[in-house]
């Protein structure tokens, strides 16, 4: 879910520096997921990666576990930062130092991209941040961040949410959704791609997310709504009614469309306009078709049509997705 361009501004060079906080009582597993995201040397690539730094906020980091986190500098790291990972912070009652606050405001204000991972977002919450904005975190947490923070719009059905240079990720493994989506949205789909087979996750979660959006979770995905999934990107530039679909699967139309939400977390005809929108992606990233002409094979009947529905599920116009990517392609 993007409200706004997801990270323009973070072409990603040798001088492209994320910062990963860590703090007394660091939630390792969010904080080994920005590490393997940002920091891990990449030979595969014939480009700079990322400069990762690791933020002390306290003094000494005894990390969950209990074995104590060496660092790169203090606080003062992030007023250097291009991106900033929050991983899950130590507790949602917890205050964090003013401090880190200020620094966080100073850093967002400059156009710096922020991350968090699961209860992360609590420190955004009290940076103030997050008002008036919209948001997410571990399911665990949401009841918890709206009654504390009311002025918060919290998104609880997503795996992470893009909203004005801020990114908010559910549970513990949505952070590696939300790590690829950055490396997505700084490298293109090619480099993501690449990134998520090392890490033996799928560049994005399929039934929903396709970098840009919101992504549900897929918990009980039956074979029948598996093929009948396959059988619809095979067909997304023809018309595709959910009668057909409740045809191919085999099932009642009232069961299919339980099933396909339970499967997939959202309506067949959302589905589809979403799917037709990751082709679409792919297409601007890879080819030099004509707007129009990716506009038909992606299932549009018309070239405005097709302009909002892009706009609407990638947060940017496609003429302006593809010329992000076409300035830099890896070999």
């Amino acid at each position: 879910m993007a409200d706004h361009p997801a990270a323009s501004t973070h072409q990603t060079d040798a001088l492209h520096q994320v910062v990963v906080l860590a703090y007394d009582g660091l939630c390792t597993f969010e904080f080994g997921i920005a590490l393997e995201a940002f920091a891990l040397p990449r030979p595969e690539f014939d480009f700079p990666w990322y400069r990762c730094s690791i933020a002390a906020i306290d003094p000494e980091i005894r990390a969950m576990g209990g074995f104590r986190v060496a660092t790169d500098a203090g606080i003062e790291l992030i007023d250097q930062a291009d991106t900033i990972i929050i991983p899950g912070w130590r507790g949602a009652d917890v205050v964090p130092p003013a401090a880190l606050c200020d620094a966080l405001c100073r850093a967002h204000a400059r156009g710096c991209r922020i991350v968090t991972i699961c209860s992360g977002v609590f420190v955004l919450a009290a940076s103030g941040l997050l008002r008036g904005g919209r948001a997410t975190t571990h399911w665990r947490y949401t009841d918890k961040l709206h009654a504390m923070y009311p002025d918060i719009e919290i998104v609880d059905d997503v795996l992470y949410v893009e909203n004005n240079q801020i990114i908010t990720s559910a549970g513990s493994s949505a952070g590696i959704d939300a790590c690829l989506h950055v490396i997505r949205s700084d490298h293109g789909a090619q480099v993501a791609n690449v990134v998520a087979r090392r890490l033996v996750m799928p560049p994005h979660r399929d039934g929903g997310q396709a970098q840009y959006i919101e992504a549900p979770i897929q918990e009980r995905p039956g074979k029948s709504i598996a093929a009948v999934l396959d059988w619809a990107r095979e067909r997304l530039a023809e018309p595709i009614e959910i009668g057909e679909m409740a045809v191919f699967s085999g099932l009642s139309e009232r069961t299919f469309l339980r099933r396909f939400r339970e499967g997939t977390g959202m309506a067949p005809l959302k589905w589809l306009r979403r799917e037709r929108i990751l082709r679409a992606m792919k297409l601007l990233e890879e080819s030099t078709l004509s707007l129009s002409d990716i506009a038909q094979q992606c299932g549009f009947q018309s070239i405005e049509t097709f302009r909002i529905a892009f706009g609407d599920i990638a947060g940017v116009p496609p003429a302006r997705y593809r010329n992000r990517f076409r300035t830099h392609q890896p070999a």
